[in-house]
Protein backbone atom coordinates (compact mmCIF):
# COMPACT_ATOMS: atom_id res chain seq x y z
CA UNK A 1 0.00 0.00 0.00
CA UNK A 2 0.66 3.65 0.65
CA UNK A 3 3.30 3.10 2.94
CA UNK A 4 5.13 0.30 1.73
CA UNK A 5 5.39 2.61 -1.25
CA UNK A 6 6.68 5.75 1.16
CA UNK A 7 9.60 3.44 2.94
CA UNK A 8 10.54 2.16 -0.35
CA UNK A 9 11.35 5.55 -1.71
CA UNK A 10 12.87 6.75 1.31
CA UNK A 11 15.32 3.72 1.27
CA UNK A 12 16.40 4.62 -2.42
CA UNK A 13 16.48 8.22 -1.43
CA UNK A 14 19.20 7.25 1.45
CA UNK A 15 21.04 4.94 -0.17
CA UNK A 16 21.56 7.88 -3.62
CA UNK A 17 22.68 10.12 -0.78
CA UNK A 18 26.37 11.39 -1.25
CA UNK A 19 29.43 10.00 0.70
CA UNK A 20 29.25 12.39 3.66
CA UNK A 21 32.41 12.71 6.54
CA UNK A 22 32.01 11.14 9.39
CA UNK A 23 31.32 13.22 12.52
CA UNK A 24 33.38 11.91 15.30
CA UNK A 25 32.84 13.28 18.89
CA UNK A 26 35.41 12.41 21.40
CA UNK A 27 35.64 13.59 24.95
CA UNK A 28 39.13 13.93 26.74
CA UNK A 29 38.84 14.37 30.19
CA UNK A 30 41.95 15.66 31.44
CA UNK A 31 43.35 17.90 33.36
CA UNK A 32 39.80 19.98 34.64
CA UNK A 33 38.60 17.08 36.57
CA UNK A 34 42.09 16.00 37.45
CA UNK A 35 42.17 19.89 39.37
CA UNK A 36 38.51 19.40 40.85
CA UNK A 37 39.59 16.07 42.28
CA UNK A 38 42.71 17.48 43.58
CA UNK A 39 40.91 20.52 44.93
CA UNK A 40 38.28 18.32 46.59
CA UNK A 41 41.67 16.52 48.17
CA UNK A 42 42.52 19.90 49.87
CA UNK A 43 39.76 20.83 50.97
CA UNK A 44 38.97 17.30 52.33
CA UNK A 45 42.43 17.34 53.93
CA UNK A 46 41.69 20.82 55.50
CA UNK A 47 39.02 19.32 57.34
CA UNK A 48 40.97 16.44 58.14
CA UNK A 49 44.06 18.46 59.77
CA UNK A 50 41.89 20.24 62.23
CA UNK A 51 41.20 17.20 63.96
CA UNK A 52 44.53 15.62 63.93
CA UNK A 53 46.09 19.02 65.07
CA UNK A 54 43.81 19.44 68.04
CA UNK A 55 44.40 15.59 69.05
CA UNK A 56 48.36 16.17 68.53
CA UNK A 57 48.09 19.30 70.40
CA UNK A 58 46.53 18.00 73.26
CA UNK A 59 49.04 15.30 73.15
CA UNK A 60 52.10 18.12 73.17
CA UNK A 61 50.16 19.67 75.87
CA UNK A 62 50.30 23.04 77.31
CA UNK A 63 51.31 25.47 76.01
CA UNK A 64 51.15 24.47 72.45
CA UNK A 65 47.60 23.27 72.62
CA UNK A 66 46.28 26.91 74.04
CA UNK A 67 44.10 28.58 71.44
CA UNK A 68 46.34 32.05 72.11
CA UNK A 69 50.11 30.17 71.72
CA UNK A 70 51.58 32.13 68.58
CA UNK A 71 55.94 31.43 69.08
CA UNK A 72 58.12 33.05 66.74
CA UNK A 73 59.42 30.74 64.23
CA UNK A 74 63.13 28.89 65.34
CA UNK A 75 65.68 28.57 62.78
CA UNK A 76 65.51 25.12 62.95
CA UNK A 77 61.97 24.78 62.06
CA UNK A 78 63.12 26.97 58.91
CA UNK A 79 63.69 23.39 57.46
CA UNK A 80 60.00 22.96 57.27
CA UNK A 81 58.64 24.02 53.54
CA UNK A 82 57.60 27.69 54.46
CA UNK A 83 53.63 28.88 53.01
CA UNK A 84 54.11 32.19 54.31
CA UNK A 85 55.42 34.05 50.62
CA UNK A 86 53.51 37.64 50.15
CA UNK A 87 50.02 36.61 48.39
CA UNK A 88 50.80 39.08 45.18
CA UNK A 89 54.13 37.40 45.00
CA UNK A 90 52.51 33.56 45.07
CA UNK A 91 49.64 34.81 42.40
CA UNK A 92 52.29 36.72 39.90
CA UNK A 93 53.55 32.91 39.84
CA UNK A 94 53.20 31.00 36.73
CA UNK A 95 50.76 28.04 37.15
CA UNK A 96 53.18 25.82 36.81
CA UNK A 97 55.82 27.26 39.13
CA UNK A 98 52.54 27.34 41.84
CA UNK A 99 52.00 23.30 40.86
CA UNK A 100 55.75 22.82 41.16
CA UNK A 101 56.01 24.76 44.75
CA UNK A 102 52.82 23.23 46.08
CA UNK A 103 54.25 19.65 45.02
CA UNK A 104 57.91 19.94 46.21
CA UNK A 105 56.76 21.18 50.07
CA UNK A 106 53.77 18.39 50.06
CA UNK A 107 56.57 15.88 49.66
CA UNK A 108 58.74 17.07 52.13
CA UNK A 109 55.77 17.86 54.54
CA UNK A 110 54.82 13.92 54.02
CA UNK A 111 58.39 12.91 55.25
CA UNK A 112 58.40 15.15 58.17
CA UNK A 113 54.56 13.77 59.32
CA UNK A 114 55.81 10.12 58.44
CA UNK A 115 58.68 10.85 61.53
CA UNK A 116 56.01 12.48 63.62
CA UNK A 117 53.82 8.69 62.96
CA UNK A 118 56.71 6.80 64.13
CA UNK A 119 57.24 8.93 67.40
CA UNK A 120 53.74 8.90 68.39
CA UNK A 121 53.12 8.07 72.01
CA UNK A 122 49.01 6.64 71.49
CA UNK A 123 47.73 4.25 69.37
CA UNK A 124 44.42 6.41 68.69
CA UNK A 125 47.13 9.45 67.77
CA UNK A 126 49.21 6.88 65.33
CA UNK A 127 46.15 5.73 63.35
CA UNK A 128 45.09 9.75 62.58
CA UNK A 129 48.89 10.54 61.53
CA UNK A 130 48.89 7.05 59.58
CA UNK A 131 45.50 8.07 57.61
CA UNK A 132 46.62 11.63 57.13
CA UNK A 133 50.09 10.72 55.60
CA UNK A 134 48.10 8.21 53.01
CA UNK A 135 45.75 11.07 51.59
CA UNK A 136 48.63 13.81 51.50
CA UNK A 137 50.89 10.98 49.64
CA UNK A 138 47.21 10.81 47.43
CA UNK A 139 47.55 14.86 47.12
CA UNK A 140 51.09 14.70 46.20
CA UNK A 141 50.35 12.25 43.15
CA UNK A 142 47.19 14.17 42.72
CA UNK A 143 49.62 17.42 41.71
CA UNK A 144 51.62 15.16 40.22
CA UNK A 145 48.35 14.02 37.85
CA UNK A 146 47.28 17.90 37.22
CA UNK A 147 50.71 18.90 36.35
CA UNK A 148 51.24 16.09 33.90
CA UNK A 149 47.32 16.66 32.30
CA UNK A 150 48.38 20.46 31.54
CA UNK A 151 51.98 19.32 30.24
CA UNK A 152 53.94 20.56 32.85
CA UNK A 153 57.30 18.22 33.60
CA UNK A 154 57.50 17.20 37.60
CA UNK A 155 60.47 19.43 39.56
CA UNK A 156 63.56 16.93 39.11
CA UNK A 157 65.12 14.77 41.70
CA UNK A 158 63.30 13.71 44.66
CA UNK A 159 62.45 15.48 47.68
CA UNK A 160 65.66 15.55 50.57
CA UNK A 161 64.67 13.61 53.64
CA UNK A 162 64.88 15.49 56.62
CA UNK A 163 68.48 15.70 57.82
CA UNK A 164 68.39 18.10 60.38
CA UNK A 165 69.91 16.86 64.16
CA UNK A 166 67.63 15.97 66.38
CA UNK A 167 66.06 18.67 69.17
CA UNK A 168 68.61 19.41 72.18
CA UNK A 169 65.45 18.98 74.39
CA UNK A 170 61.65 17.87 74.53
CA UNK A 171 60.43 21.33 74.21
CA UNK A 172 62.15 22.52 71.20
CA UNK A 173 61.00 19.35 69.55
CA UNK A 174 57.32 19.95 70.63
CA UNK A 175 57.88 23.53 68.82
CA UNK A 176 58.93 21.78 65.40
CA UNK A 177 56.05 19.78 65.26
CA UNK A 178 53.83 22.81 66.31
CA UNK A 179 55.31 24.63 63.43
CA UNK A 180 55.05 21.57 61.14
CA UNK A 181 51.28 21.47 62.04
CA UNK A 182 50.72 25.37 61.35
CA UNK A 183 53.06 25.05 58.01
CA UNK A 184 50.62 22.27 56.78
CA UNK A 185 47.07 24.61 57.69
CA UNK A 186 48.69 27.37 55.89
CA UNK A 187 50.02 25.36 53.00
CA UNK A 188 46.04 23.42 52.60
CA UNK A 189 45.06 26.92 52.57
CA UNK A 190 46.36 28.31 50.23
CA UNK A 191 46.49 25.24 47.98
CA UNK A 192 42.73 25.05 48.08
CA UNK A 193 42.66 28.36 46.66
CA UNK A 194 45.20 28.40 43.97
CA UNK A 195 43.13 24.83 42.60
CA UNK A 196 40.06 27.19 42.84
CA UNK A 197 41.22 29.58 40.97
CA UNK A 198 42.66 27.05 38.42
CA UNK A 199 39.84 24.96 37.91
CA UNK A 200 37.67 28.25 36.44
CA UNK A 201 40.43 28.49 34.27
CA UNK A 202 40.18 24.85 32.74
CA UNK A 203 36.68 23.25 32.08
CA UNK A 204 35.97 19.95 33.63
CA UNK A 205 36.11 18.26 30.26
CA UNK A 206 36.75 19.82 26.31
CA UNK A 207 34.92 17.81 23.81
CA UNK A 208 36.48 17.88 20.77
CA UNK A 209 34.63 17.17 17.01
CA UNK A 210 36.96 15.73 14.55
CA UNK A 211 35.82 15.25 10.76
CA UNK A 212 36.95 11.98 8.83
CA UNK A 213 36.49 12.19 5.30
CA UNK A 214 35.48 8.82 3.53
CA UNK A 215 36.44 8.30 -0.06
CA UNK A 216 39.23 11.33 -0.28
Amino acid sequence: GDSWGIFTFLCAALCNLPALPALNCTEELGAGQSIQKTYDLTRYLEHQLRTLAGTYLNYLGPPFNEPDFNPPRLARAERVPSATVDLDLWRGLTDNARLAANYRAYSRLLCYLRALDGQAGTAELRHRLGHFCSSLQGLVLSIAGVMSSLGYPLPAGPPAPPGAPVAPNDFLKKMEDFWLLKELQTWLWRSAKDFNRLKKKVPPAVVTLRLEARGF
